[in-house]
């Protein structure tokens, strides 16, 4: 084969810049997220800043089943909920090990996040990894969770002895 010559037209580049600047702006938004949750853990819930993270509506999807909700009043109500549920149990911090992004339009992200989550309870250091699918919507520059799908949370903190069948996890970020 001989010379091979590639043309990109200025469409094509201007979606390559978009979609670069929802990648970055994906990056920053789980920075975030991660930020207000360990701030949450650390007695200062950012009530807002999470709501403000979430669709006017959303879904949540776990074995438990598929859950609809609202972003209102009851959920700002939930969010600190939550975290007192978390530290109730000891954890100490959630942090993102792994984030993948995964474009799947200009207004669409798929989002992959590794979590590393550590607790302390009676005495024992414990570290929980698991995976959460998020699904945002970008549209006039932001990025808002429209669905997440995460796996059996209540099984992991049992199988580590943080809760028992009784005590199961509240409706909280993660």
């Amino acid at each position: 084969m001989g010379k091979v010559i590639y043309s990109v037209g200025p469409e094509i580049i201007q979606n390559a810049m978009l979609m670069k600047e929802i990648k970055q702006k994906t990056e920053a938004f789980f920075r975030e997220y991660e930020d207000r949750f360990n701030q949450g853990l650390a007695g200062k819930p950012d009530v807002e800043g999470t709501a403000a993270a979430f669709a006017e509506s959303f879904i949540e999807s776990s074995p438990v089943g598929v859950n609809a909700a609202k972003n209102d009043a009851e959920f700002r109500k939930v969010i600190p909920q939550g975290m007192e549920f978390y530290k109730s149990i000891g954890t100490q911090s959630m942090k993102i090990k792994e984030l993948a992004v995964t474009l799947i339009d200009e207004f669409h992200v798929m989002a992959k996040v590794h979590w590393d989550s550590r607790y302390q309870q009676q005495g024992r250091d414990i570290s929980i990894e698991f995976d959460v699918v998020y699904f945002l919507r970008y549209f006039d520059g932001v990025l808002k969770i429209f669905a997440y799908v995460t796996g059996d949370e209540q099984k992991l903190l049992e199988q580590h002895g943080l809760v028992s069948k009784n005590k199961t996890p509240q409706a909280a970020e993660a």
